[in-house]
């Protein structure tokens, strides 16, 4: 694995040359694709760097040591520094999902549970906005369908990270929260103090970096306009500023109509479309190539159901991980880390054991 290190380093070095061209930066779009690969060989280098290093004192040490026994001493320590900074650099060599640093946009829908399910869906939403706020991104609410408790029956939301390392993107970390997510506790609408058990969807879509990157035929949507419509169906305004776009290629269908006009409603349904649409895209794509495994841990499979809350035992369980704690309260406070952390360990172990395949 490790023959391929020094065509990376080659590549570094070049993509570092290209930062320094200022055509380069007069190209937004372009200076992010850099900056992504740049950010991302960064990390290959620095940690064959440190893995060079602890070889060769690991090599002095043996070589000193017949001589100074202080040195032969050193030798286990230096050992386990060599095997780590080597297992770090073989991570670091996994083929990356080229998405990883993109930013994401996640529908979160209510599911069995009416009532409770769309109270469950405004807690999903708070406990994914409070981890956005913890790891520095921003976040927009695009559109919502709001329960009569207080809960979601529909909401979108964008996250947007600050980062170019495709590590740290929000895409990296967000991409395994696609799934059915169950909750076990006692609804507030339930006077007997009964344990129920409800599900709430979530879909998580890799949003499109500019819109020229993904081209749609305008020849392929039907855009009808209508009149925006609160809770119980009564008019929140009087003009015909809530847009639905159909793409009949696909069949995809987004509706907008928070926004107060037609072409703000319209701009936010087309950036949901191009994410859709990219998901889409990509998804046909792994099917189709025969030397690309999908992951098990993030598969695409949107009736699974991924994650357990049980609230009366403070327990978080995710059944793709075998991950298991009983902080559910700090988790749905924002603490989801050692959660996503579990997901991408799993990720990373099942393409290291077939690499190579």
């Amino acid at each position: 694995m490790f023959e391929s290190v020094q065509s990376l380093i080659d590549e570094h070095r070049r993509v570092q040359e290209e930062l320094s061209d200022p055509a380069v930066h007069a190209d937004a779009a372009r200076a992010k694709r850099v900056n992504r690969r740049f950010a991302e060989l960064s990390r290959i280098v620095r940690a064959h760097e440190e893995w060079t290093q602890a070889g060769d004192d690991l090599a002095a040490a043996r070589e000193l040591a017949d001589e100074d026994p202080a040195f032969a001493d050193e030798i286990p320590a230096l050992e386990e520094r060599l095997a780590e900074t080597q297992e770090r650099l073989r991570r670091l060599l996994i083929p990356r999902d080229p998405d990883d640093a993109r930013d994401v946009i996640m529908e979160i829908k209510a599911g069995e549970g009416g009532a409770e399910s769309a109270l469950f869906a405004a807690d999903l939403l708070r406990m994914y906005t409070q981890y956005a706020a913890a790891r520095g991104w921003k976040t927009e609410v695009i559109e919502f369908d709001a329960s009569d408790l207080g809960g979601y029956k529909n909401v979108q939301v964008a996250f947007k990270g600050s980062s170019s390392d495709p590590a740290q993107g929000v895409w990296a970390h967000l991409k395994y929260e696609g799934g059915v997510h169950r909750v076990q506790r006692v609804p507030a609408t339930e006077s007997q103090g009964r344990i129920h058990t409800s599900t709430t969807g979530v879909l998580v879509f890799p949003e499109v970096d500019e819109p020229e990157e993904l081209q749609i035929d305008p020849n392929d949507l039907k855009i009808d306009v209508y009149r925006s419509s609160g809770p119980g169906g009564q008019s929140v305004n009087t003009t015909d500023s809530a847009v639905r776009i159909t793409h009949l290629p696909t069949g995809i269908v987004v509706s907008m109509q928070n926004e107060k006009s037609q072409l703000q409603n319209r701009e936010a349904a087309m950036r949901v479309l191009r994410a859709r649409l990219l998901a889409k895209q990509q998804e046909e794509l792994a099917a189709q190539a025969a030397d690309q495994r999908k992951s098990q841990i993030r598969g695409m499979d949107r009736s699974e159901r991924i994650r357990t809350y049980n609230f009366p035992e403070n327990r978080i369980a995710d059944h793709r991980t075998g991950y298991k704690a009983y902080n559910l309260d700090q988790v749905m406070d924002g603490a989801l880390e050692p959660v996503i952390d579990s997901c991408i360990a799993a990720d990373e172990a099942e393409r290291l054991e077939h690499l190579g395949e």
